[in-house]
């Protein structure tokens, strides 16, 4: 395993974390015996940063791991854990959930401790509930030792946030398709030349960069390299050639996943790969955003919608379709998403669309979300 250097603290984390949002599931519910296993491997292979978050797995997550770092593993790893900002309503909110948090878990502190999926608008909100004296205490009496913050906003933000606070490290999605997506390269090299440790979520889009068989025009272009690779080693390699980039996150759910991204992980030194791969990577993103259908960006300016389309879910699986192709396994995915079954939500099929026009004075990107999303009832409704 490679290890970089956390740069305010001087922690040495292993470049592949173990992220708990994707744990393997039976009849419904964590795998805990086959889940405890993967992860008790990766630490036992290395991997010494594991992350975790109050409403993975509908809450589940944190006990599992929890229950994984019994029997001495505790004291091999850094647990990441986050507060769910969107649930905080006030200061005394904070103290209840990291303090729930911790006994989840079964540790008297969090290694490196989250504000969880901030935004422009969400850091407002929580900035004026009272969480920089919150994290201010919370590390005098020793319940967090290093604090930080994952973006899921606008890429204008986001440079805010990071000078709001003397933030230890921050948590962003990236990967060869996002460069430009919420925080992206810019926010990734600011956040470095601010000492900030950088762990990334999403190398591979929910996976979908790590598929073994790539769409055909994608896999003309690998079979052009000299180093032939599999498209998930392509994927990890070039988020770990950043030299800003301390760990990568994979949320590992199949034993052969694990093995596999270990052994990347034994390999992916920053700046390894050439001019000519890098190039060759720029290509395949290139054709990926050929594939797409629409130029969505997931920033939720169109939400809520009055008839309670989930807009910026529809278009995501709408593009995956395009992108990857699959039509069963993304309709069942789309089915479970819009009817809310997943993320305990009401119903937002784009069927419910009523074209009242109130998004489309919203949207950044200036698409016109009700015809598409028209198709996407015809692709994903109707087919």
């Amino acid at each position: 395993m490679l290890y970089r250097t956390m740069p305010k603290n001087g922690d040495q984390l292993s470049a592949l974390g173990f992220g708990c949002m994707r744990l393997p599931m039976v009849d419904g519910k964590i795998d805990e015996k086959r889940a405890i296993a993967q992860i008790r491997e990766a630490i036992d292979n290395g991997v010494n940063y594991v992350d975790t978050a109050w409403p993975y797995h509908n809450g589940e997550s944190e006990p599992l791991l929890g229950k994984a770092l019994r029997d001495g593993y505790r004291e091999k790893v850094k647990i990441a854990t986050k507060l769910p900002t969107w649930m905080v309503n006030s200061r005394e909110d904070m103290d209840n959930f990291l303090n729930a948090q911790l006994e989840k878990l079964g540790t008297d502190h969090i290694d490196y401790y989250l504000i969880h999926a901030l935004s422009g608008p969400s850091w407002d909100k929580i900035e004026a509930l009272g969480v920089k004296e919150f994290l201010d205490q919370a590390q005098r009496d020793g319940r967090i030792v290093n604090p930080g913050f994952s973006f899921h906003g606008l890429s204008e933000d986001f440079n805010g946030i990071v000078d709001s606070y003397p933030w230890v490290f921050c948590q962003i999605q990236y990967n060869y398709l996002d460069q430009e997506f919420q925080a992206g390269t810019k926010g990734l090299e600011y956040a470095a030349s601010k000492d900030l440790g950088v762990v990334i979520m999403e190398p591979l889009r929910g996976g979908n960069l790590g598929l073994p068989t790539a769409p055909p025009a994608v896999a003309e272009i690998w079979d052009e390299a000299q180093t032939k690779r599999a498209p998930v080693e392509w994927a990890l390699r070039w988020v770990w050639n950043h030299p800003e980039v301390t760990v990568v996150l994979s949320g590992m759910n199949i034993e052969s996943h694990v093995k596999q991204n270990m052994a990347i992980a034994c390999e992916a030194h920053a700046d390894s790969l050439t001019a000519e791969e890098c190039a060759l990577v720029d290509r395949v993103s290139t054709k990926y955003r050929e594939l797409m259908q629409v130029g969505c960006t997931g920033c939720g300016y169109c939400m809520p919608c009055p008839a309670a389309v989930q807009i910026p879910t529809c278009f995501d699986l709408f593009n995956k379709l395009h992108m990857f192709g699959g039509l069963e396994g993304v309709k069942h995915f789309y089915k479970s998403f819009a009817a809310g079954t997943v993320l305990q939500r009401e119903a937002g099929f784009a069927s419910q669309c009523i074209e009242c026009g109130e998004c489309l004075e919203k949207c950044p990107q200036q698409i016109n979300i009700p015809e598409v999303l028209k198709r996407v009832v015809t692709e994903l409704e109707n087919a």
